[in-house]
């Protein structure tokens, strides 16, 4: 394992334990278990967008996907151990297909932004209108804008009896966002991650070099879908329901709101801006005198204006302007090299 990974590893490790200490002493594990789930869905973006130069305006439907599939597949096996397997697969294949599409249709950015806006879209209207009786998966009835309540919940594989709810759930919770932050860390410290941030800085530069683009952009894709779409079934277990809301465009601007406040271009970033920006949005519903959509979109013109990197990198720059290492001045330098001469002479 390289010192780079390895020094990830032990930090992600001491960092998640601490939290998970810590932060139940300030906020409730119920609400503590959304924002590390927002988190993860914000990484599923950050991974696409920042360092794969994807913009998705279609992640909420990936993170749809894997609730529903979740949904329906805990109604008719009765466990939950194959359906999350499920949430994960069904959201990377839909999006494997349509990465196909696009990316060797040699679409530009503006035109996957758009199709990937108008198949969420498909996806809300079409899940919105199977109210009727004849929408049925099996046991699983999709029930329209009312969603598909009492499914079975998350319960340790082989004993669908023994739940994992509370306190515990959220355990779970934080420590699958853990390893999905240590899956793409080795994923972009790998080859495959590196010639992914090349693409996205010269597409045809990296074409030149004889990789196969399309190939890694449908791959680097998936990846992101799949990552949202475990997020989506451990939101349906947590909200234990779904309803066609987890398709909307308002779910879909959020994401890519969370990844530019926190930070395009890093990990962290935006797991930070999906918490902090979802921890202020349930503030902010406790009361009514500000609406709290005015408030996220306030927020999202100051950082373009003002803090268009994001958080996490301009956090980054004051600590090194701070703490890091300053360079010489130029008298100064000129001083060292002359008695370096003098000593040497």
């Amino acid at each position: 394992m390289p010192g780079s990974l390895q020094k990830d590893l032990a930090t992600t490790i001491v960092v998640t334990a601490l939290l998970i200490w810590v932060m139940p002493m300030l906020i409730g594990t119920f609400t503590l278990t959304v924002l590390a789930i927002y988190g993860m869905l914000g990484l599923s973006l950050g991974l696409i967008w920042g360092f794969g130069g994807i913009l998705c305006f279609g992640q909420a439907a990936f993170f749809g996907l894997g609730a529903y599939t979740y949904a329906i597949a805990a109604i008719n096996t009765g466990e939950s151990t194959l359906p999350m397997i499920l949430a994960v697969l069904v959201p990377a294949l839909f999006a494997a297909l349509l990465g196909i599409m696009m990316f060797y249709g040699r679409l530009t950015d503006v035109y996957l932004g758009v199709i990937t806006l108008v198949v969420t879209l498909i996806l809300f209207k079409f899940i919105n209108s199977t109210a009727g009786p004849q929408y049925v998966i099996g046991k699983a009835r999709l029930g329209g804008f009312n969603g598909i309540p009492g499914f079975q919940t998350l319960n340790i594989p082989g004993n669908p009896d023994a739940y994992i709810w509370g306190d515990t759930y959220f355990y779970v919770c934080a420590i699958m966002l853990a390893l999905v932050y240590l899956l793409v860390s080795a994923l972009l410290r790998s080859s495959f991650g590196r010639v992914a941030v090349g693409i996205r800085e010269n597409e045809t530069r990296i074409s030149l070099m004889g990789y196969d683009v399309r190939a890694r952009k449908t791959v680097l894709f998936a990846a992101g879908a799949a990552i949202a779409g475990l997020a989506g079934a451990l939101f349906a277990n947590w909200g234990e329901i779904v309803t066609p809301n987890l398709f909307s465009l308002g779910q879909s601007a959020e994401i890519i709101i969370w990844c530019i406040v926190g930070g395009l271009g890093t990990r962290l970033g935006p797991i930070l801006g999906a918490a902090g920006l979802a921890y202020l949005k349930f503030l902010l519903g406790q009361q009514s005198v500000v609406d709290n959509t005015l408030i996220t979109g306030l927020i999202l013109v100051l950082f373009v204006l003002f803090l268009p990197r994001g958080i996490v990198p301009a956090l980054a720059g004051l600590w090194k302007i701070s703490f890091g290492r300053r360079p010489l001045g130029r008298i100064h330098q000129a001083r060292r090299l002359r008695n370096r001469e003098r000593n040497h002479g």
